[in-house]
């Protein structure tokens, strides 16, 4: 049975950053306060023209242009992601259409902030049966279509990108990706999520005028869960691949929220320093968070032969897991 391995990665951010200074002007915050509860300093947003497909798509290029594999040669792509273009067909259909894949089957997952990371692990296991040899697995957002920019607690946090990742498969033992873990709870759908404009909640003018239709979050109580969850998670993938914390070489963590990154390092017992923070210059973008992280890593040239990377993530649902690949 093959294994799946990481053949390319790419990430792509708008034009158009919005600075903590930018929100000082729109409503009642300062950037120190951004800065020491969250980490982020700013934060990029789509052009009006720009649609979730059209930035999946510019990151998928650049993970195909990584690896010299043309889009023909791509058999399945996975978009996590909560912002697609249309509630139907999926963002994956788009984004096909916009490289040319016309070989891949396409379908959205909605994971929300671990949609890359459920993403992954879906992929892997269509490469391990031999169904496909290579899988573009994507996160892409525009979750600024969805803050509320009269909240201060909501509007500081969240920003737009994509992050794309190229599965292949590999006949070599013990690399690649080693063992996954996926959880949900969904006793904890309220604390985090956009409650409007859906089956429950359609678009009507009552809701439009209540924000329903945009993000809503108790924050406390997604920190006391995200702090207590990923490090739980990490723990028991390593164990399943027979390593433990000492193990990592790197961490691949969803950039929620800085102190919830470092708590689960923490508790985790893995040094700050193997883990790649960027949270400062996009803020929190969702499912594109964990690919976009992987890139800069990968293009930084950190990832060697051999090492041994922890992935985490955890969002609305809730939903969260945990990863471990040998790189």
């Amino acid at each position: 049975m093959p294994n799946s391995i990481v053949l390319g990665t790419g990430s792509y951010a708008p034009e158009r950053v919005l600075s903590n200074a930018d929100l000082e002007k729109m409503v009642a915050t300062n950037s120190e306060w951004i800065v020491s509860r969250t980490g982020i300093k700013e934060r990029h947003i789509a052009a009006d023209h720009e649609a979730t497909s059209d930035l999946a798509a510019a990151a998928a290029r650049k993970a195909l242009d990584f690896a010299g594999v043309s889009a023909a040669e791509v058999d399945m792509i996975v978009v996590g992601t909560v912002t697609g273009d249309t509630p139907t067909p999926s963002c994956a259909a788009y984004v096909q259409e916009l490289l040319g894949a016309r070989n891949a089957f396409c379908f959205d997952v909605a994971a929300a902030c671990a949609g890359s990371l459920y993403g992954l692990t879906i992929a892997d296991q269509f490469i391990r049966t031999g169904m496909v040899k290579r899988a573009l697995v994507i996160g892409a957002e525009t979750l600024s279509r969805y803050v509320d920019w009269t909240n201060r607690e909501t509007c500081v946090l969240f920003g737009d990108a994509a992050g794309a990742i190229l599965l292949g498969a590999t006949e070599e033992a013990g690399h690649g990706l080693l063992a996954a873990t996926l959880r949900t709870d969904g006793s904890l759908t309220k604390i985090l999520g956009i409650p409007g404009g859906g089956s429950r909640l359609p678009l009507s003018e009552e809701m439009l005028a209540t924000k329903d239709s945009k993000i809503k979050m108790r924050g406390r109580e997604v920190y006391r869960v995200a702090t207590r969850l990923l490090p739980e998670v990490v723990a028991e993938t390593l164990a399943k691949a027979g390593l433990s914390p000492d193990d990592v070489t790197h961490v691949i963590a969803h950039q929620a929220n800085q102190r919830i990154i470092e708590s689960a390092l923490d508790n985790l017992g893995v040094p700050r320093d193997k883990c790649w923070i960027n949270i400062d210059r996009f803020g929190n973008t969702s499912s594109a968070s964990m690919p976009i992280t992987l890139d800069e890593a990968n293009r930084a040239g950190k990832l060697k032969k051999g090492d041994i990377i922890a992935m985490m993530a955890i969002g609305a649902g809730m939903t969260w897991g945990g990863a471990v690949l040998r790189w």
